[in-house]
């Protein structure tokens, strides 16, 4: 049972995408609701949004990835 080391780093990489995500998200999605006086709140509330899911897919991809390799479907 060895490890396939390609799909292992290709899940690493997407983990390593997903990190920036994790802590850029959240932080424009507070800046939106700070600043709702502001013409591109929701604009600025969707690119959060959707930087938010971007994350989550990354991670979910990321250790899919990572079990393949480890498990060998």
């Amino acid at each position: 049972m060895a490890t396939n080391k390609e799909l292992l780093s290709k899940g690493i990489k997407y983990l390593a995408g997903a990190l920036p995500l994790l802590f850029l998200g959240p932080t424009v999605i507070y800046n939106a609701f700070m600043n709702k006086q502001n013409v591109w709140h929701y604009l600025v509330l969707v690119i959060g949004i959707i930087a938010c899911g971007a994350a989550m897919y990354l991670m979910y991809a990321g250790l899919k990835f990572i079990m393949k390799s480890l498990f060998n479907d």
